[in-house]
């Protein structure tokens, strides 16, 4: 990631992976609640990689706590199991991601703040002013002026007596039409061995 912009870090470690070939990025940051963007390039590295590759896989990217809940489908990971592997390696990959404030309420009144995530995404090859490609990924990302609220609530008592009464009543109607259908059949084959149909 560009230094100038979250500054440089000191207990980063590097781990040769693939043979020396490829890197992995682990870490969290704190962004302000503005528009803005992160990135992964070398455009500040002294001497430029002859050969840069940009193709990646994105295991996990998330904003704010993780809700451990079960009954919330949301975009909290929508980047997580990104793969660009087969991309041009020389291309530049942009993120465009909406964030989406989101607050869980649980039926005891607690709260928990996190972040949903919407992404669009483009890969283009860039030039620097010299002619030469310099290849980076860009993550922009805006704050949604509306946040999302899931509350768990109990289901009222009228609803699971509604509920029940539903299923009394369709079992009674479906008893009905069967006994009805049985009850014409049984007729017209009466009919039919008394002769009277034709």
């Amino acid at each position: 990631m560009g230094r100038h912009e979250v500054g440089h870090i000191d207990n980063s470690m590097k781990i040769p992976l693939n043979n020396g070939a490829g890197c992995r990025f682990e870490g969290q940051f704190s962004i302000n609640k503005v528009p803005g963007n992160f990135h992964v390039s070398t455009h500040s590295a002294t001497a430029q990689p002859q050969n840069p590759d940009m193709t990646h896989v994105i295991h996990k990217l998330s904003f704010g706590d993780t809700l451990q809940v079960q009954n919330v489908h949301g975009a909290f990971n929508a980047l997580g199991g990104a793969d660009r592997l087969t991309s041009n390696p020389l291309a530049s990959h942009d993120y465009i991601l909406k964030i989406v404030p989101t607050v869980y309420e649980d039926k005891s009144g607690k709260q928990r703040y996190s972040y949903q995530y919407t992404v669009a995404n483009k890969e283009y090859v860039a030039y620097s002013h010299t002619g030469r490609i310099i290849p980076a990924i860009w993550f922009r990302y805006d704050l949604s002026p509306i946040t999302v609220k899931y509350t768990e609530r109990r289901q009222p008592l009228y609803r699971f007596i509604t509920t029940i009464c539903a299923i009394i009543g369709g079992t009674f109607t479906v008893a009905g039409i069967l006994d009805s259908c049985i009850f014409t059949a049984s007729e017209a084959w009466k009919k039919i061995q008394l002769g009277k149909m034709h």
